[in-house]
């Protein structure tokens, strides 16, 4: 589970990532970021009731914030990040879903470990 301090809470900052921040877009999901003044990433999930079921919303949350979890140490601190998954995300297995979070990380520039490539 996610610690309360790495997590979006507050409407306006849902809105300040929508608004002021950058997205990228997968199959399965879509992640919207943006740079805050902290000196750790926050996370915020955000799934419709278009999505399904709330079996099916809280599996695909769940899923999202273990992938979410794994990833953290290797991310660069100080951004609040929002995932959007599509119904598309709850046929594929878990390896899936890391693999598309991790892609999208590596798209926008938040893992630590492309800093160190590129600096090679």
């Amino acid at each position: 589970m996610l610690p309360p301090e790495l997590r979006l809470r507050r409407s306006e900052d849902f809105d300040r990532v929508r608004q002021q921040g950058r997205t990228w877009r997968h199959p399965l999901l879509t992640m919207g970021v943006c740079p805050n003044q902290l000196e750790h990433n926050r996370f915020g999930f955000v799934i419709s009731k278009r999505f399904g079921t709330a079996v099916a919303r809280n599996r695909a949350r769940r899923r999202l914030r273990e992938a979410v979890r794994s990833s953290v140490p290797d991310l660069k601190p100080g951004f609040d990040i929002v995932l959007i998954p599509r119904n598309e995300i709850s046929d594929q297995p878990y390896k899936e879903v890391i693999a598309a979070l991790q892609q999208l990380f590596q798209r926008a520039r938040l893992l630590i470990m492309d800093e160190k490539k590129s600096a090679e």
